[in-house]
């Protein structure tokens, strides 16, 4: 029996964090046996939080929340009306393992893998379990996951089951069970090492002195498996995301960048001639091992699913001929069907002559006669799962009489379809929650890599908690609540790196691994970037202006105003505007236009449309992009919600939002001119960003300078505020404001950072960096840049700045009207030349090779 304590020493001592906990009858507890008994590994947990208090627990929890939202730590919740990622939350009170009871829960794990390896071999192999009868045809050939066409592959040397999760839940009898086989792509080892970190920062004493057992062991097993796959040192390995729509696509930037591999998608690789290559600005290199994150059906559209567009046309082709290894193999994920787990322990017997130390629940399998009558009279006691993809687990008892009857007629008209499973309650641990510890029910994903002929078992995993108290069921995905599972050592741990002992360095050119599509990405991230600070600038510009107390105003004040406005249209391209048609009534009432161009996130061209495109672009490529800039891009998505949330109807209102974005922009710029690497990528961010702050001068020169008011050095004053060099004027000419000295200063001096000329300059020499691929003569990039530089200073600003008897001027307006086509023409020269637009090729007519079974 299992020593124990009482808690009215220690617990009950902790003032309101700890005197209301009950035990939930009927329940395992992971800490208590009971009301008053905690469990011996506990102890020094509750001692600690007895010395913090409840108020520093609070703060250590804030502070966990602000780390994981700084860090961009996010999980997409299905059904989400926003469709926005959710910052993912961690209960500051980790869940505690002992190490002998790990030590037996790690022997299930490893030899559920053993057994899981065996039978995925037999089924795209020999296929003995089907002939002898172990498990029925139907429930294989009825299951989408089991793919023809991967029939008689060879997976690697050793394991085919390479990466493998275990959804384990405690029984009220504290039995661990095996709920759930994750195969094709084992989703949550990325968060729980997120977690381990934040938790080691939050609660660095505690977590030193627990003795917890680390995780570095377990990635740095995976990354030398997947060397070894390659069969060769300078292997490439990537790792294949379907993209930042997928809910866990955080997990893929991050593990991405903790192991070293370059993150591509589906569009960034191709098949030629038998072999996987990756489309990169030097050309296809070739690609050795894929570490995918993109369910097996998904991942060629040739062979597998027609209507993907998130895999690589020819994948399937390049593994049967053994050119490239996944990881996981494709067509894995049949281990995944439910219905297995009704058949589990003959198969076990079987393949391994004993029985599972780590069970699975009661399972009937509909598709025999006798399971599906059990499983239709007690519908109200069983959870019903279907083996087709993309249906959701049904709990019997929470539906009424006319729901189980409908349930019931489904599972007649389709039994094979359906599965029946007796899934016991979940066990409860201790939460942080309303300033006091609660019990919650909780579930531990457990994960597992190859290792030569054994298996590696993460110590711990990620927890995952019920939301609220009555959850002891349903815990599962859907809930991004979770814990750090910390396996408590009875010594002090070994320190581990992911960083390699000595050996040869081998080099690999920044360039060589920059796919085209980040290179895209890149691009339009600095547009963004800069298209956002200049509406910013003018639109504060304007804010100011209306805000001036004029009870009367001068025709030149308004003259100036409405110049202003329209210029507001000109830049951000929200036409109608103030220039199309009803122009004279939003000009003479121009606030709810200018708050569309605020905050109506449907309408291109707007702020906050144009800041959540430069959100979008940051986390298509956040694998590339540092821990600190990323906690930039955080504090502009926060700022982006706080003024989507604005309810106030008036502009000056919205004047501290403003400065608040041009602050966290200008620091965006900082981190991407210093603390990015000056390789392929960041010409590629730096190009965007000149070519935007180009194109938006030419559109604001044309919009204030080329039709002329009576007296328009005020405007002239304006247009030096908005691009931040009003005192680099007054130092540099110490006179009054003139539009020729305005114009050398804005639009031909290459000293300004805010000048066109400066821009084009600047342009020339990161276009130079681009690859060139031998090419004797100037690329059309170059001789684009060349001849805007050239236009641009030959020009006579005095001829410039002269005014025509109707108040133009034309030479100006002609010079800007070139700029911004030769502007326009270096874009798409650019996109034609380094950016991937190919499309995939598709399966028009269904082929590959087809199996009996």
């Amino acid at each position: 029996m299992q020593e124990t304590h009482d808690l009215s020493g220690s617990l009950n001592t902790l003032d309101e964090l700890g005197s209301h906990y009950k035990c939930i009858g009927g329940l395992f507890d992971e800490m208590c046996v009971n009301d008053n008994q905690i469990r011996p590994h506990w102890e020094y947990l509750i001692q600690s939080l007895k010395t913090l208090g409840t108020r520093e627990l609070e703060l250590r929890l804030q502070e966990a929340h602000r780390l994981l939202r700084n860090n961009g730590v996010t999980y997409n919740v299905f059904g989400d009306p926003q469709g926005r990622d959710r910052t993912w939350q961690l209960d500051p009170i980790p869940l505690l393992i002992s190490s002998e009871e790990w030590a037996t829960v790690e022997r299930g794990l490893v030899q559920r893998a053993e057994l899981m390896n065996l039978l995925i071999a037999d089924l795209y192999g020999p296929r003995q379990t089907l002939q002898k009868g172990l498990l029925p045809i139907e429930l294989i050939a009825n299951y989408p996951g089991f793919l023809r066409p991967c029939h008689g592959i060879n997976f690697s040397k050793h394991h085919h089951l390479l990466l493998y999760a275990v959804d384990l839940i405690r029984s009220p009898e504290g039995r661990f069970w095996a709920i759930a086989d994750r195969t094709q792509a084992p989703a949550g080892a990325g968060y729980a090492l997120e977690n381990r970190l934040v938790m080691s920062r939050i609660l660095p004493g505690l977590f030193r002195d627990s003795h917890v057992h680390r995780l570095a062991l377990f990635f740095r097993t995976l990354r030398t498996t997947l060397a070894q796959l390659s069969g060769h040192q300078d292997h490439r390995i990537v790792l294949l995301s379907s993209g930042p729509e997928h809910e866990t696509y955080f997990e893929h930037a991050y593990l991405a960048k903790y192991l070293g591999y370059t993150l591509v998608q589906g569009a960034d690789l191709t098949v030629r001639e038998g072999k996987v290559r990756l489309r990169t600005l030097d050309g296809l290199q070739p690609i050795d091992v894929i570490l995918r994150r993109v369910d097996d059906l998904l991942c060629d559209p040739l062979e597998l699913d027609p209507n993907s567009h998130l895999g690589v046309a020819g994948l399937t082709q390049a593994v049967r001929m053994g050119n490239v290894v996944m990881a996981n193999p494709l067509g894995i994920g049949v281990l995944e069907n439910p219905g297995l787990l009704a058949f589990i322990n003959p198969l076990a017997q079987y393949f391994l002559g004993e029985d599972l130390l780590i069970p699975s629940p009661t399972t009937w399998w509909c598709g025999q006669r006798q399971a599906c009558d059990y499983v239709l009279t007690h519908l109200d006691k069983l959870v019903i799962k279907s083996i087709q993809l993309g249906k959701s687990a049904v709990h019997g008892q929470f539906l009424s009489e006319p729901q189980r009857e409908q349930l019931r007629e489904q599972i007649r008209a389709r039994p094979q379809w359906f599965v029946g499973i007796e899934e016991p309650p979940r066990s409860t641990a201790p939460i942080f929650i309303e300033g006091r510890l609660q019990p919650r029910p909780v579930i531990l994903r457990s994960f597992l890599v190859s290792c030569d002929h054994h298996y590696q078992v993460m110590p711990g995993g990620l927890t995952r908690i019920a939301a609220d108290g009555d959850s002891f069921y349903t815990v599962g995905q859907s809930e991004n609540l979770s814990k750090d599972t910390w396996v408590l050592a009875s010594e002090p741990v070994v320190q581990l790196t992911l960083l390699p002992s000595v050996q040869p360095i081998i080099r690999f050119e920044g360039q060589r691994e920059l796919p085209s599509r980040v290179a895209e990405n890149l691009f339009w991230l600095g547009r963004y970037a800069e298209r956002a600070e200049g509406t910013i600038r003018l639109l504060r510009t304007v804010s100011f202006y209306l805000s001036e107390p004029y009870d009367f105003p001068t025709p030149q004040q308004q003259a100036c105003l409405q110049t202003l406005l329209r210029a507001v249209t000109y830049l951000t391209q929200t036409y109608p505007g103030f220039v199309g048609e009803g122009a004279e009534a939003t000009l003479a009432l121009p606030e709810k236009e200018l708050l569309s161009v605020f905050l109506d996130k449907n309408r291109f061209g707007s702020l906050s449309s144009t800041l959540q495109s430069l959100l979008n672009a940051a986390r298509s490529v956040r694998d590339r992009i540092s821990l600190d800039l990323w906690h930039v891009i955080s504090d502009i998505d926060e700022q982006l919600q706080s003024l989507q949330q604005s309810t106030s109807l008036r502009i000056d209102d919205l004047l501290d939002e403003l400065d608040n974005l041009i602050h966290a922009l200008a620091a965006f710029a900082g981190f991407s001119i210093e603390n990015i690497t000056h390789e392929m990528g960041w010409h590629f961010l730096l190009i965007g960003r000149r070519l935007e702050r180009a194109t938006q001068s030419t559109y604001l020169l044309q919009a204030l300078l080329t039709h002329v008011i009576v007296d328009d050095a005020v405007l002239l004053e304006y247009l030096l505020v908005i691009t931040d060099s009003l005192l680099t004027y007054r130092r540099r000419y110490r006179s009054q404001v003139q539009v020729n000295a305005v114009l050398e200063l804005i639009l031909q001096s290459e000293s300004n950072p805010r000048s066109v000329g400066y821009q084009l300059e600047s342009l020339q020499r990161h276009i130079r960096e681009l690859p060139r691929h031998d090419v004797p003569y100037h690329s059309a990039e170059e001789r684009l840049i060349l001849e805007a530089l050239t236009q641009l200073r030959l020009a006579d600003v005095d001829q410039l700045a002269q005014v025509t008897d109707n108040y133009l001027r034309p030479s100006l307006n002609q010079l800007l009207l070139k700029l911004g086509q030769n502007l326009a023409d270096l874009s798409n020269a650019l996109s034609n030349s380094y950016f991937s637009h190919a499309e995939q090729p598709h399966q028009l007519v269904r082929f590959g090779t087809e199996v009996e079974i």
